[in-house]
């Protein structure tokens, strides 16, 4: 079973000034979206989603890797990363973390991007036009707050009832002027390992 792939869709922004204030660098957010069938509509409650995940989620996480580096020019380029999956109002909550919440689509953003931590993620149930909210957090170094950045789309007729939006999201920089520390300032003046 291959997905049924009704759409692709690709979001970009690229913030020039923030507070007023020109950005030493510009901050681009880029989101890719598939927007396909839920493989278990109309199948009522299925007790093993197994098959379907390592029959969907590599295809998917293969063309959704390819389409986001296209975007952003190389994997080397991206700098923060996520992941995200919304359910239409037929599904379940478990459709949409299935086919997200597996190394069989996660690894191969992972390895595309060379990426040492894990992938932030959002998965929800809604309608057309819900918003995609994906995370991102930076690929090598989760404690890096300049990083902790949300791509945020939607896609005007999608999720349908029995349809899946599962997206990627990326960063080509951090917040322009960051200026919060990050997690490690913390801890030290903290004391505190769980934070």
């Amino acid at each position: 079973m291959q997905p049924a792939i009704r759409k692709l869709v690709t979001y970009s922004e690229n913030t020039l000034i923030e507070g007023g204030k020109a950005a030493p660098r510009p901050l681009r957010l880029i989101g890719v979206a598939a927007v396909l069938t839920n493989p278990w509509a109309g199948l009522g409650f299925t007790e093993d989603l197994s098959p379907e995940i390592r029959a969907c989620a590599p295809v998917l996480g293969e063309i959704l890797t390819r389409e986001i580096i296209a975007a952003a020019g190389s994997g080397e380029a991206i700098e923060g990363y996520g992941k995200a999956a919304i359910c239409g109002t037929s599904g379940e909550i478990e459709h949409a973390s299935a086919l997200i919440h597996t190394l069989h689509f996660g690894n191969h953003y992972r390895r595309a991007v060379g990426a040492k931590t894990y992938l932030a993620f959002t998965n929800l149930r809604g309608g057309p036009n819900t918003p995609i909210m994906i995370p991102l957090m930076d690929k090598n170094d989760e404690g890096r707050r300049s990083h902790y950045l949300t791509v945020h789309f939607q896609i005007g007729d999608a999720p349908a009832p029995d349809e899946l939006v599962v997206a990627l999201g990326a960063s080509i920089g951090g917040r322009p002027h960051h200026r919060i520390g990050d997690r490690y300032q913390d801890l030290k003046e903290v004391g505190d390992l769980h934070g």
